[in-house]
């Protein structure tokens, strides 16, 4: 995406096809000229900003394309802070094809994606945060993933990390002043106060860092695999944690030879439940591929369920199967099954280095300890409902190169470093926080992300 074309006036559709209405937006300081030479109505030019006008689009030809409502918005008050224009039309293809190559032909270009919330950005509408704040908010699929893109996008973090990034500032100014004077030996920033400086930042930032899994997950969702030998009883736990019959449940050993996927959603947190084959040496080559795809669906997992049968495993049946199981990076919670046709006391699980529940499946006993604990693997009770929360990996990364440069801050000073040192560091720290607000050059990275909106966004 080249800045030097935010000139021209682009245009691109806004809704999707096959809807009753499509909605085209244009952008760029000749828009509302360029329409008003095809609109019959009112005449644009001498309209005021936000103001919706009815009347026809007409083909040079003099040919009425379509009957419209016409909504202007004068610069800077527009999305983009340039002149605006949003045409509401009736929603078949061909109106919309056909409206947009008319203005094609006046000399209007095709959006690229992202492209008129990057000239918001570009254009001081917003600041880089909150830009990419816009697409979380078009791939919201929860409340929880809504709240935290609107609070991104009126400026939660962007906030916080500007009292952040005005400290260091100010003391960075008084160590770059030390440097002018560096031959007369001169001592302007207190380094006792700075070390309390950068140990306050650096828990604010931990703060931020430590919300991202919580922030993740709700963005992303968490792929959750259920596995554990044939009849163990994965299925009936699966088709019980959502309330339906959704896996076909049978004594028969080997019965689910594919993966299930099923989204289950625990207080705004998507676990994506995933049943799987029975592991177990395989009986035929339809069998192998299933326990094929349970391995490579547990070494995607973040959580595992681990399911068997209280009657037929024993203690150390279980630690082996764990023990190959288990993955860098994983969360296990160990699922002690048909407890109903057993006498089975829990202590026999306390040499378990896991977290273990006692349950039957069929009777349902003990799921919402299962979802409670799932839960709990994500959000753990430290993460406040009114805090900022991260979940934009690209912010997660700078966050911790932020904190990595502050805490080099320190390890100068322990170590006595000269005070240009001491500069270099506070400004890498100042960059990368920079970065997630757009507070610092990123044309390397601004393609990247505004390439990953939709069009017409």
């Amino acid at each position: 995406m080249l800045q030097d074309r935010t000139s021209d006036t682009i245009i691109a559709p806004t809704t999707p096809s096959g809807g009753a209405i499509g909605v085209i937006r244009l952008s760029g300081n000749d828009s509302i000229n360029i329409v008003n030479q095809v609109f019959h109505g009112k005449d644009l030019s001498t309209q005021s900003s936000h103001t919706v006008h009815f009347g026809t689009i007409r083909s040079d030809k003099n040919q009425i394309i379509d009957e419209v409502l016409v909504s202007i918005f004068i610069a800077p008050h527009s999305y983009t802070k340039e002149n605006v224009v949003e045409i509401s039309c009736h929603g078949s293809d061909y109106i919309i094809q056909t409206l947009i190559q008319l203005f094609v032909k006046k000399g209007v270009r095709m959006a690229e994606p992202g492209e008129f919330t990057m000239r918001a950005y570009l254009n001081g509408q917003m600041d880089l945060a909150q830009a990419e704040a816009v697409a979380d908010l078009i791939a919201a699929d929860s409340k929880n993933a809504h709240d935290i893109a609107m609070n991104h996008l009126r400026g939660g973090i962007s906030n916080d990390l500007q009292g952040l990034r005005q400290k260091l500032v100010d003391f960075a100014s008084l160590i770059e002043l030390e440097l002018d004077f560096g031959e007369e030996d001169v001592s302007f920033a207190n380094r006792d106060e700075l070390r309390k400086l950068v140990a306050q930042i650096q828990k604010m930032i931990r703060q931020l860092m430590d919300s991202f899994k919580y922030g993740n997950a709700i963005k992303n969702g968490i792929n959750t695999v259920i596995a554990g030998r044939p009849n163990a009883g994965k299925s009936t736990l699966l088709n019980a944690l959502l309330n339906e019959e959704r896996a076909i449940v049978s004594s028969i050993a080997g019965t689910t030879r594919d993966t299930i996927e099923e989204i289950l959603n625990i207080k705004g947190i998507q676990f994506r439940l995933i049943d799987t084959a029975g592991i177990r040496e395989a009986q035929d080559q339809i069998e192998a591929i299933g326990v094929e795809k349970t391995m490579e669906k547990i070494n995607q997992s973040a959580i595992l369920l681990y399911v068997f049968d209280v009657n037929e495993l024993s203690i150390d049946d279980v630690k082996s199967d764990l023990n190959n199981l288990q993955r860098d990076g994983m969360t296990i919670l160990v699922i002690a099954n048909k407890i109903d046709k057993s006498n089975i006391s829990e202590s026999v699980f306390n040499e378990l280095e896991y977290q273990i529940i006692l349950t039957s499946a069929t009777d349902k006993t003990n799921l919402e300890t299962i979802k409670s604990k799932l839960f709990s693997f994500i959000n753990d009770g430290q993460i406040q409902s009114d805090q900022t929360i991260i979940s934009n990996i690209r912010h997660q990364e700078a966050l911790q190169n932020a904190h990595q440069s502050l805490t080099d801050v320190i390890l100068g000073m322990d170590n006595e470093v000269s005070s240009d040192f001491i500069a270099m560091d506070i400004r890498q720290s100042l960059y990368h926080l920079g970065t997630i607000t757009g507070d610092v050059s990123v044309d390397e990275i601004l393609g990247n992300i505004f390439g990953k909106f939709c069009i017409g966004k």
